[in-house]
């Protein structure tokens, strides 16, 4: 049986190479934004859909994580890390120095991860945001007649045939992307193709309103029974100031009780919690990445 995958397009995108990563030659299915992704999943239109979660430098892809909150019948079953190296490319045709450039075209993210770069070697040229570095790339490709780059990675420059003129320009070697995917049902999704690394248990908290201590009160629940956390984030619940959601990523997997039994004491509490899903997680090298439909 074929199985279909939606992602945050265009072809040429850091989430194609964590697509490539997990999947084989599969349906592989572009979408314009992180909405029409996840409600393609929520609507039957694809199996899988893979999204840009949080990033080690700019951190968390706030629209992601509001639309998971939103979209309570997409689950995370799974996770990719995939390390991101930013290059600036041109067309072939019009191989400008950069000293000849009059534009830069990127992700906001790919423009911040290259400031260095940028503030040292390209001041006077104003950047333009756009919606992926692979979008950046294609519209590179399409106006062969501007002074124009594009910061993407390697996989966009074969995609839409760019020039690299300057490899790794990005600020931070280690700066990587976590990459999740989602299904309605909840059911953890492996791979066969690259290492785990570990599994983690992502839920959504709501604090009980005018009750002093909440927040300490739920980080005890996990604390006593030794339960590790690797993040806690606040996001607004959008209605009205003062008033959060926390995204919690627990260092485990779901098990029979631990888990459980921390939700339970949370719920005492007056919280509400939300299972956002319990996963595996791979760590992808960045190499031996190939351009697949």
């Amino acid at each position: 049986m074929t199985t279909s995958i939606g992602y945050l397009g265009p072809k040429g995108t850091f989430t194609k190479i964590a697509v490539d990563a997990m999947f084989n030659g599969d349906i592989k299915k572009a979408y314009k934004n992180i909405p029409e992704c996840i409600y393609a999943v929520v609507n039957n239109e694809v199996d899988y859909a893979v999204l840009p979660l949080e990033n080690a430098i700019e951190g968390t892809v706030n629209l992601t994580l509001d639309y998971l909150i939103q979209a309570k019948e997409a689950h995370i079953v799974s996770e990719v890390i995939v390390p991101i190296q930013q290059h600036l490319m041109v067309h072939p045709n019009n191989k400008n120095s950069i000293e000849q450039l009059e534009e830069i075209h990127s992700h906001s993210h790919a423009i911040a991860q290259c400031h260095h770069f940028l503030n040292n070697h390209l001041p006077d040229v104003p950047t333009h945001a756009v919606t992926s570095t692979g979008a950046a790339a294609k519209f590179v490709r399409d106006n062969p007649d501007l002074k124009i780059a594009a910061i993407a990675n390697h996989l966009a420059a074969k995609e839409y045939g760019l020039e690299i003129i300057k490899k790794d320009i990005h600020d931070f070697d280690n700066n990587h992307t976590r990459f999740v995917v989602l299904h309605k049902d909840s059911k953890e999704l492996t791979s066969n193709k690259l290492e785990e690394k570990g599994y983690k248990t992502t839920v959504i908290v709501t604090l009980p309103s005018d009750q002093p201590g909440a927040l300490h009160q739920v980080l005890s629940a996990f604390a006593w029974r030794n339960i590790n956390l690797s993040k806690i984030e606040s996001r607004p619940m959008k209605t009205g100031l003062g008033k959060y959601f926390f995204l919690i990523d627990i260092e485990q997997k779901m098990d029979d009780v631990l888990i459980p039994n921390a939700i339970k004491e949370m719920e005492s509490l007056g919280c509400a919690v939300t299972i956002l899903g319990s996963y595996p997680y791979y760590q992808h090298s960045g190499n031996g990445v190939t351009v697949s439909n």
